[in-house]
C-alpha cells in the first residue's frame, strides 16, 4: 500500500515576475492533509501549461493570489484519496483548477499532490493519451465557452478561427467540427498542414496579408456565422471590418483583448479596440455583435467536453513535453508564441 507523504515537490510562485524570476522549485511543500467533503486528493501525473499562467504571474500582485502558491491549472492524475466520493483510489482523472479555486485553496497543478473538489475533475477516457489529457483544461473550456455558450454554434454553420495553431484555436477547430460546423482557420503558412490536420476545412496564411484585408477582398461565398479571435489580440481591425464577412446576425467572440506588451504602440492599439467595441451603432459603431470569453469554468462544461474526448473528437496535440525540473523552460516555450499544440510538464516521469 502506497503511503501518502507529508511533503512534496512543487513549483511555487513566490513573487510577481517572469517565470524565471517568480518560480522556485520547493521540495518541502506540504501535501494537503485534510480533505473537505466533496474533495479528493489527486497524485498529479502531468500539468498542462497555458499562456494565462505566465501572464498572471507577471501581472497580479502577490496579495491578489496569496503567494506563495503552486503554479498551474490543468492537471492529469490518479486518485490518491477518494474521501468517500464517487471515485475510487487509483481512478484516472483530469481536471482544471480555476483561478478562483487556486486563490481560495492555495493550490496549483504544478506539484505532486493536489486537493481538488470532485466538481473540477472527470474520468479520463482511455482513447486519449495521458499527456494530451493533461491539456484538456483551460484551452478546451475557453473554446467551448466561446463557440457553444456565447456563439451557440450549430451544425451547418461556418466559423472563422483566428489563431488556429494556438492551444485555444486547436480546441476551437475540433469542437466546431464535432458540432458539425465548417471551419476556416488562420495561422502562419508553415503551420498550414498542422492546422488542416486538426480539422480545418480551409486555411489562411496571416503572414501574407492582414486577415481583415484578405477577408474583405476574398469574402466567403456565405458570410461567417461566427468569428472567434482565439489569441486575445489588441487590434480592432478584424472586428471593425467584419460586416464584409460576418453575417448581420453573426457574433464576433474574442479571447481578450490583451496588449502583448506594455509598449505605447500596444497600449494604443488596446485603447482603440476598447473604443471600437464600445461605440454604439447609432454613433457609427460596427454593426455586428461583439462579446468576449469570461468565466470559463463550470462542471457542466467540463462534463460536456469530456463527451467529445470520449468520442475521439477532441484530442489536443502536444508541442513539447518537459520533465518536472524543466517547468520554467516549458513556460519559456509558451512565451516564444511558437508552440503548436500543448506544452506539458511531466510531474511523474513515468507518464
Amino acid at each position: 500500500m502506497t503511503t501518502i507523504p507529508t511533503t512534496q515537490k512543487a513549483w511555487v510562485e513566490e513573487c510577481r515576475g517572469t517565470p524565471s524570476k517568480s518560480l522556485r522549485l520547493r521540495e518541502d511543500w506540504p501535501v494537503p492533509s485534510t480533505l473537505q467533503p466533496g474533495e479528493v486528493l489527486v497524485k498529479v501525473q502531468a500539468c498542462g501549461l497555458n499562456p494565462a499562467g505566465y501572464k498572471i504571474m507577471g501581472a497580479f500582485p502577490d496579495f491578489v493570489l496569496g503567494r506563495p502558491i503552486p503554479s498551474g491549472m490543468d492537471l492529469l492524475g490518479v486518485i490518491a484519496d477518494a474521501n468517500d466520493s464517487q471515485y475510487a483510489k487509483g481512478d484516472l482523472v483530469y481536471g482544471f483548477l480555476s483561478l478562483a479555486l487556486c486563490k481560495s485553496t492555495t493550490q496549483g497543478a504544478l506539484c505532486e499532490y493536489v486537493r481538488i473538489p470532485t466538481t473540477h475533475i472527470v474520468p479520463r477516457p482511455l482513447v486519449i493519451s495521458p499527456l494530451s489529457a493533461a491539456g484538456l483544461g483551460m484551452v478546451v473550456l475557453t473554446a467551448y465557452t466561446a463557440l457553444v455558450e456565447l456563439a451557440h454554434l450549430e451544425a451547418g454553420q461556418s466559423v472563422f478561427v483566428y489563431g488556429g495553431s494556438s492551444g485555444v484555436g486547436i480546441a476551437a477547430i475540433q469542437i466546431a467540427k464535432a458540432r458539425g460546423a465548417r471551419v476556416v482557420a488562420s495561422a502562419s503558412g508553415k503551420n498550414e498542414a498542422f492546422v488542416r490536420g486538426v480539422g480545418a476545412d480551409e486555411f489562411i496564411d496571416y503572414t501574407l496579408q492582414p486577415i481583415h484585408e484578405y477577408l474583405t477582398s476574398h469574402p466567403p461565398n456565405t458570410p461567417f456565422d461566427v468569428i472567434f479571435e482565439a489569441i486575445g489580440i489588441a487590434d480592432s481591425s478584424l472586428y471593425t471590418n467584419s460586416p464584409a464577412y460576418l453575417k448581420p446576425n453573426g457574433v464576433f467572440v474574442s479571447n481578450g483583448p490583451f496588449p502583448s506588451s506594455a509598449s505605447v504602440a500596444e497600449i494604443w492599439k488596446f485603447a482603440k479596440t476598447i473604443l471600437a467595441i464600445s461605440t454604439p451603432r447609432w454613433l457609427g459603431g460596427t454593426p455586428r455583435r461583439w462579446t468576449y470569453v469570461n468565466n470559463i469554468y463550470s462542471q457542466a462544461k467540463l462534463e460536456a467536453t469530456q463527451v467529445y474526448v470520449a468520442q475521439g473528437k477532441l484530442n489536443p496535440p502536444i508541442d513539447t513535453a518537459f520533465n518536472f525540473k524543466e517547468a520554467i523552460a516549458g513556460y519559456e516555450r509558451l512565451m516564444t508564441k511558437r508552440a503548436t499544440g500543448k506544452v506539458v510538464v511531466k510531474v511523474d516521469p513515468a507518464t
